[in-house]
């Protein structure tokens, strides 16, 4: 349970710094303070879900999997889109921000996902939950 939760919490703050650089390189892309927790949530739900998907569609076809590579940037690019429809926290405006968000976003999380654990992270949030 506590792995879950330190991976959770991971994988939010991860989103969270993947949104907050895209949002100061890019013209395009607006975060609303107001909306940014549930933005960052609705992101972190959405792509949790769309990447194993992706994978296992992929999977089926021998020439899509090819493709399993770029299976990630299609879950960012999904969530993006989705975080933008359902939400108030998020504006993208376009087709080359869409392009450098998506790009930019997973660039970050991934650098946040590896980098955040080294920093302490996941030993602060187990000695405060044991």
């Amino acid at each position: 349970m506590v792995r879950l939760l330190v991976r959770t919490a991971i994988a939010l703050l991860a989103n969270a710094i993947g949104l907050i650089v895209a949002a100061a390189l890019l013209d395009g892309l607006r975060l609303d303070v107001s909306g940014f927790v549930v933005a960052v949530v609705v992101f972190t739900v959405v792509f949790a879900f769309v990447q194993p998907f992706l994978v296992s569609q992929l999977r089926r076809s021998d020439a899509a999997a090819k493709l399993l590579g770029g299976v990630a940037l299609l879950a960012t690019l999904a969530s993006l889109v989705v975080t933008t429809l359902v939400t108030d926290g998020l504006s993208i405006s376009g087709g080359g921000t869409w392009i450098a968000a998506t790009v930019i976003v997973w660039l970050a999380a991934v650098l946040a996902t590896f980098l955040l654990p080294l920093l302490g992270l996941k030993k602060f949030l187990e000695e405060r939950s044991g």
